[in-house]
């Protein structure tokens, strides 16, 4: 029965190993984005930005306050 089952959804794989690669850069993605050393290094980058007069006010504020919630935040998947 493996080997019919097999050859069934042979069409498939491809449709799987894309999945697969979605779900691998997915996960990547998500452990850059709740990484606390890549967001203290964009808050210190927002730092200067704002010390050197790139951005204004409003946008240091809305662009700490989004930074400094996603540090707060647990890891994804109890990491």
């Amino acid at each position: 029965m493996g080997v019919l089952k097999g050859l069934l959804f042979l069409p498939l794989a491809p449709v799987q190993g894309v999945s697969w690669i979605a779900g691998v850069l997915q996960d990547a993605a998500e452990a850059e984005m709740y990484d606390p050393a890549v967001l203290r290094a964009r808050l210190a980058a927002l730092h200067r930005a704002y010390d050197e007069g790139e951005i204004d006010d409003e946008r240091f504020e809305a662009a700490e306050e989004r930074l400094l919630d996603l540090l707060d935040r647990p890891l994804p998947g109890g990491r």
